[in-house]
């Protein structure tokens, strides 16, 4: 047991004791009087019964049966005492369950600091921030991070191919949560598109492949949806940019969490594997979140109520 917790025992024990200083009542002193001169008494007969049985003194006293009569006089005068004293001795055991539930406590909530700590320390010095690697891209989960969003909602994409999935959430994040909510796009008009369009069919059927111009534009056309379906006040927190630039990964981010992945051959990045970051502080979050302040500087703001003439000014 801890010293403050002995301290403490030590301290019930004393108060509870009726001792000096105690600050026990008139009763509590008297108790604890009789309880001395009980014991002063008994030890006094114990030595007297001694003596006066090596000196003959209790023969001759009472021949026959002395001894046995003031040993059980004795022993009845302890079970008496011990029976005076069990209710504090059950108190006494009360403390000491007391003290040991509360030490466990203290010990255990000890523990999970120090476990808490050092899975920070392992997430930030080995893990860079990952905490968790998807097959690919979890639209559930993903949603509830916007829902609950607080800070603010980013996507970093060619154009969003699961947008339906979690529209309603960007809206309720617009509308409900009064956070920004910020979506970078690839110009449809811009080289990138078609190094895409050859990237994506290199390892499947022609019939299969995908217009990257097309679904870039068919994505402005559902965020200028959205856009429309909210009051007026809330439009000005959903911002859109295009850019003309190289992609290097595809972002979702919601508050602090991101969902990274890179934009493969043959495959959309939504379908290849999610990288989920905790933490804009942590190693990759920093590093994904340079990337996405150089794109949204360079991007160019695409106006949703017109967003076909917007895109037709902005030189690619």
């Amino acid at each position: 047991m801890n010293a403050p917790f002995r301290a403490v025992l030590r301290c019930t024990v004393v108060a509870d004791d009726g001792g000096p200083g105690a600050g026990v009542g008139v009763d509590g002193e008297f108790r604890y009087r009789v309880e001395r001169i009980a014991l002063g008494v008994m030890a006094a007969s114990g030595i007297v019964v001694l003596v006066a049985d090596v000196l003959g003194w209790l023969d001759t006293l009472a021949p026959g049966g002395a001894l046995p009569k003031v040993t059980l006089l004795i022993l009845s005068t302890v079970t008496v005492f011990l029976l005076l004293e069990i209710d504090r001795l059950r108190k006494l055991d009360d403390v000491q369950e007391q003290l040991t539930k509360l030490d466990d406590n203290v010990q255990a909530h000890l523990s999970k600091l120090d476990i808490n700590a050092v899975a920070r320390q392992l997430k930030q010095e080995h893990y860079a921030g990952v905490v968790k690697v998807h097959a690919r891209f979890p639209e559930e989960e993903f949603a509830r991070f916007v829902e609950g969003s607080c800070q603010g909602v980013t996507i970093l994409q060619t154009w969003i191919p699961n947008l339906h999935h979690f529209k309603r959430a960007l809206e309720k994040a617009i509308v409900d949560q009064q956070v920004p909510v910020r979506v970078l796009l690839l110009h449809p008009s811009s080289p990138v598109a078609g190094l895409r369009d050859e990237a994506l069919r290199t390892v499947r059927d022609p019939a299969l492949s995908v217009d990257v111009r097309a679904s870039v534009e068919g994505c402005l056309a559902g965020l200028a949806e959205l856009s429309l379906g909210v009051r007026e006040d809330d439009r000005t927190r959903l911002q859109v940019r295009v850019y003309n630039s190289l992609p290097s990964i595809a972002v979702y981010k919601a508050d602090e969490h991101f969902l990274v992945s890179s934009f493969l051959h043959g495959q959309l990045a939504i379908d290849s594997t999610q990288i989920e970051i905790d933490g804009s502080d942590t190693v990759m979050g920093q590093e994904v979140q340079r990337e996405l302040n150089t794109l949204w500087s360079i991007g160019s703001d695409v106006n949703l109520c017109d967003w076909r003439a917007s895109i037709r000014s902005i030189t690619p």
